[in-house]
């Protein structure tokens, strides 16, 4: 008896639930299809429009995992999967998560709108954070730099992109600028030729924009003497460390005193 009733109610479930359940089974089978072919139209379609390469993987697995969940959610509600369970522990596990990972999330986001919005790319030089270097790596979570020194830091993008980012790359060219302490019996005009000329005989220094030397200051012990020079921003340290050592030398040869310290 135990027997036939099993089967007469076995016998209605396929009858009333089957079709259900195969249709699902076909709808989940060609969902997975059209997700792997939208896989590769997505990969196409982010190489040609030349997005960053650190973003492409997040962009095309963020896509395709929501489509993966998308189509499992649609098939389990269609065949009259419970979903009330399900829905309350994903949606705990998401306020925990967001909790616990609320930093990273922050240095994504960062990640995420600088290589969209790109305040800086590859072996641009920047100053952020305190320090100054080449960037040789953008990363989701963080921003490498490789400074002067051959130091690398490592700067977490939440951070960087939320405060002061210097580009000194961007324009293509740096002006370095500094002056000269002069005692008040300095000969000006005798000072600047100088100058001028210490600036015209040192390599990598730019012709345009036009050079600039003239009196900026008048302190109680001395005046002071600006030098504008414009140089490419690879060689903006060897170019100030060349040009000081000519000016101070080419000075003191000429008899130009330079005030003593107070």
């Amino acid at each position: 008896m135990e027997v036939k009733e099993f089967y007469k109610e076995f016998h209605t479930w396929i009858v009333t639930q089957g079709p259900k359940y195969v249709f699902g089974i076909i709808v989940f089978a060609i969902g997975l299809w059209v997700i792997r072919f939208l896989r590769a139209r997505i990969r196409l379609r982010l190489s040609q429009r030349a997005v960053h390469s650190s973003l492409q993987p997040f962009i095309l697995s963020l896509t395709i995992t929501s489509l993966y969940v998308l189509l499992i959610i649609w098939v389990m509600n269609y065949i009259g999967f419970e979903m009330t369970i399900f829905t309350t522990i994903i949606g705990a596990f998401s306020v925990a998560a967001g909790l616990a990972l609320s930093g990273t999330f922050q240095n994504f986001a960062g990640g995420v709108l600088i290589l969209l919005l790109k305040p800086f790319e590859l072996d641009d030089s920047i100053v952020a954070q305190g320090q100054e270097g080449k960037v040789i790596s953008i990363q989701i979570f963080y921003t490498v730099l490789l400074t002067a020194d051959n130091k690398t830091v490592i700067i977490p993008n939440g951070k960087l992109f939320n405060e002061v980012i210097v580009n000194v790359t961007r324009e293509g060219k740096r002006r370095l600028d500094f002056d000269v302490r002069l005692g008040y019996a300095a000969d000006i005009d005798k000072a600047k030729q100088i100058m001028l000329d210490a600036v015209k005989s040192t390599k990598n220094v730019l012709t345009t924009p036009a050079i600039r030397v003239g009196l900026v200051g008048l302190d109680t012990d001395c005046i002071r003497i600006t030098v504008n020079v414009w140089v490419e921003p690879a060689n903006f340290l060897d170019v100030k460390i060349a040009l000081m050592e000519t000016i101070i030398k080419n000075l003191g040869a000429a008899g130009i005193n330079f005030p003593k310290p107070g």
